[in-house]
């Protein structure tokens, strides 16, 4: 087993965190929430002081930061300097793909091995430790974080060179926030025209219309697996965090002169959402504003 330095507590990183010390490693862990500290001392982590500390004599550093700005000024103020040349360092946060590659060609730049590597699944799969980690970086560089991010997830899969991580993230989530606005959509007109929901799930379920959000993440409450919907759209991935995800991929559109109609159409339905103040609600809770219009 190894030492691991966690920098970032959130919802993901505290789970992923736990899952990495069941896994019998020494994990050195600092969020700049006290609470968040707490609970990961209770779930068998070192609270460390600050990122540098967490980071020295770490044979891996594993981070998971809101943003890229924050992702940028961690390495270079905390980070770099701080782990040892032969530590592995594996940013997980979801950013823009060119901070990615900025990032990671800095570390190569000061003799260090890093990977970009965003998750799939949300807050439940970080807590059981399923999640999908998508993985930007050198063949050598993978193989080395490989094992960290199994113990942390069901799937690690190279992408490719570095920022690719971060390119697969942010295709499949305009893939998946598309897909959910057609989902409830397809809910919606359901209901007007007299299908039971429960009728349309069975059949479109085992159909040509068949996708994640509607077999697995279904947006009516009742119907399919438990999901946030069962729970007035309480828990679950956050409005919020599609919108950011979506954005990214309208940035990442516009810097390479891609067409995508449908990915700017659902950044523009999950904005108006969010602004009306439902950023802390599961994305799928978009079917209400769906359903209030005529």
């Amino acid at each position: 087993m190894a030492r691991v330095a966690f920098i970032g507590l959130g919802n993901m990183g505290g789970g992923m965190a736990a899952n990495l010390a069941k896994k019998g490693h020494d994990v050195r862990a600092f969020d700049l929430s006290a609470d968040a500290l707490e609970k990961a001392k209770a779930a068998g982590c070192l609270p460390a002081a600050s990122a540098t500390e967490a980071c020295d004599g770490a044979e891996a550093v594993v981070t998971m930061l809101p943003a890229g700005r924050h992702v940028e000024s961690v390495y270079t103020d905390s980070v770099f300097g701080a782990a040892p040349a032969s530590a592995i360092l594996m940013d997980c946060s979801t950013i823009d793909v060119a901070t990615a590659k900025r990032v990671g060609e800095a570390a190569l730049s000061k003799g260090l091995t890093m990977v970009d590597a965003p998750v799939s699944g949300g807050i439940a799969a970080a807590n059981a430790g399923t999640l999908t980690f998508m993985v930007g970086g050198s063949a050598e560089a993978f193989d080395r974080a490989q094992p960290f991010l199994a113990d942390m997830g069901k799937a690690v899969i190279h992408a490719g060179a570095s920022g690719a991580g971060q390119a697969a993230k942010i295709c499949n989530n305009m893939v998946l926030g598309a897909e959910m606005i057609a989902t409830c959509e397809a809910f919606l007109l359901a209901d007007k025209l007299g299908l039971d929901p429960q009728k349309f799930f069975d059949i479109a379920s085992v159909s040509s219309g068949q996708s994640w959000s509607l077999t697995s993440y279904a947006p009516w409450p009742g119907v399919g697996p438990e999901t946030p919907a069962d729970r007035d759209y309480q828990g679950g991935f956050a409005t919020a965090l599609m919108l950011k995800d979506l954005r990214l991929a309208m940035e990442a559109a516009a810097s390479v002169d891609a067409d995508t109609p449908m990915g700017a159409k659902a950044a523009e339905l999950y904005a108006a959402f969010n602004d009306e103040g439902n950023g802390g609600l599961d994305f799928s809770a978009i079917i209400r504003a769906l359903g209030k219009r005529e």
